[in-house]
């Protein structure tokens, strides 16, 4: 599929509770906010339709993988962004004392794939990850 061809995805995500799921989409990662009930959010993550739904209980957390000698939670999800919008991220992370998985670095310097990535945790315990390419040709570099 070529990037012309990319479609926005959609993604739902349980949360146990939506004020915070409102603070921590539209307040800190700045999306807007969509249609919403009392049960749900849309929001526009980063051009993509993201919903929290609000239920009783969180899922479990599986065990997380090991890469690059990093604990990598399963599952997760996030955004490739350019390189100086991943850098306005970081930045906001860190003002705001946002607890990080795993701090900002660069995987594979150098090499095929270089990429910039973070995770951390919604209010909830979902996973993002944040990505980023200087050029964006390597997303799928092998």
């Amino acid at each position: 599929m070529a990037n012309s061809d990319i479609r926005p995805f959609h993604l739902a995500i349980p949360v146990d509770n939506l004020q915070q799921a409102e603070r921590f989409y539209g307040e800190l990662l700045g999306c807007s906010k969509g249609r919403q009930s009392e049960q749900w959010i849309d929001w526009n993550f980063y051009g993509h339709q993201l919903v929290t739904h609000l239920v009783d209980k969180m899922p479990s957390t599986p065990t997380p993988n090991e890469v690059d000698d990093k604990s990598v939670p399963v599952p997760h999800f996030g955004v490739v962004l350019s390189m100086a919008d991943w850098h306005i991220l970081a930045e906001r992370m860190k003002q705001h004392n946002t607890e990080l998985i795993i701090k900002p670095y660069v995987r594979f310097a150098g090499q095929a794939g270089e990429q910039a990535t973070m995770f951390f945790l919604d209010p909830s315990g979902n996973a993002l990850e944040f990505k980023a390419f200087n050029d964006l040709q390597q997303l799928f570099a092998v």
